[in-house]
């Protein structure tokens, strides 16, 4: 179940196109075809798992930072509203996420999700495989994290998603397809990095994801992308250097910096394969200066700006 946005707001320059920012692009456009975007005030995972909760704020704050970003007169945002998360029923969340993904799917808007904690990566996934959208296609998911999420747990938890995405993949008979970007050594066990190997795994450690490495991170986005016929892409906050990122449930020990994820943002949005996105990990009780959710709007806002003049692939 999702509940309607009551307000945006931000600054206004003047009346014409001109002067557009996203408060008052949002929905300005009915039955326009664009990105969409859907809360997800979760943190029931990260809980779980342990870790600084807070993340159930983190929608309501990167709208508030993109309020006032410019945004050009030809891109269409919506936002869809937030979907209902009630108490600690995360599994219920999950599938009503699934819900919202497939109706903006079914619109062919582009599906951007805010969290939340990482969980809103098994819901947003579900959303997309139940949608019909994948049937004879072969996923790509790419993730944008200081951590691979793929730990076994009892229930599912903000560090389980793409371990759950693995499963759900088998059950439908489906390769996993999964790298990531970001990772770092000291936050991630043997046993992490093994479960990686035997899962088929590629990553990219935050060693090797420096400016001074932006081509060659930008050439195994692009490989990556090259082997599948549709794109997911998460972003956990805390794949950022913790200085540009404080605001997260496990701020990094180095971390990939801005520049290189937003790199890496203007490539995959830009692909027509892309079908999917989400955002996470946004945490406002511990931000500094709102230096994290200014950081989160500026990725939704360049996906949101490469995607709009992009191709829609066959079959979407």
């Amino acid at each position: 179940m999702s509940t309607p946005v009551v307000r945006w707001s931000g600054r206004v320059d003047g009346p014409g196109p001109e002067h557009r920012r996203w408060h008052n692009a949002i929905n300005a456009s009915p039955g326009a075809t664009g990105v969409s975007l859907i809360g997800f005030p979760s943190d029931e995972g990260v809980r779980r798992n342990g870790g600084r909760p807070g993340a159930q704020a983190g929608p309501g704050a990167i709208r508030a930072a993109l309020g006032s970003f410019a945004i050009q007169p030809e891109v269409v945002v919506h936002d869809a509203g937030d979907v209902e998360v009630a108490g600690d029923d995360l599994e219920a969340a999950q599938d009503g996420l699934a819900e919202a993904v497939g109706k903006q799917l079914g619109a062919e808007n582009l599906p951007f999700v805010l969290g939340g904690g990482h969980e809103t990566a098994y819901g947003s996934y579900l959303g997309l495989a139940r949608s019909g959208l994948l049937d004879g296609r072969r996923l790509g998911v790419l993730n944008l994290d200081a951590h691979f999420d793929l730990r076994e747990a009892d229930r599912p938890t903000s560090g389980t998603p793409f371990r759950q995405i693995a499963a759900a993949e088998a059950e439908r008979g489906a390769e996993f397809t999964y790298t990531a970007i970001g990772i770092s050594q000291p936050g991630n066990t043997a046993a992490l990095f093994t479960t990686a190997a035997e899962l088929g795994v590629r990553h990219l450690l935050d060693l090797d994801c420096q400016e001074r490495h932006i081509e060659d991170v930008l050439q195994f986005v692009r490989a990556f992308a090259s082997d599948v016929d549709a794109l997911y892409l998460s972003i956990d906050l805390d794949v950022l250097p913790a200085a540009q990122a404080p605001g997260v449930s496990a701020p990094s020990t180095l971390g990939v910096p801005a520049a290189v994820v937003i790199e890496v943002c203007r490539l995959v949005g830009s692909d027509p394969k892309l079908v999917l996105a989400d955002i996470t990990e946004l945490n406002p009780t511990y931000d500094i200066d709102n230096r994290t959710a200014r950081v989160a709007a500026r990725l939704v806002h360049t996906i949101a700006m490469s995607a709009a003049g992009r191709s829609v692939p066959e079959g979407h």
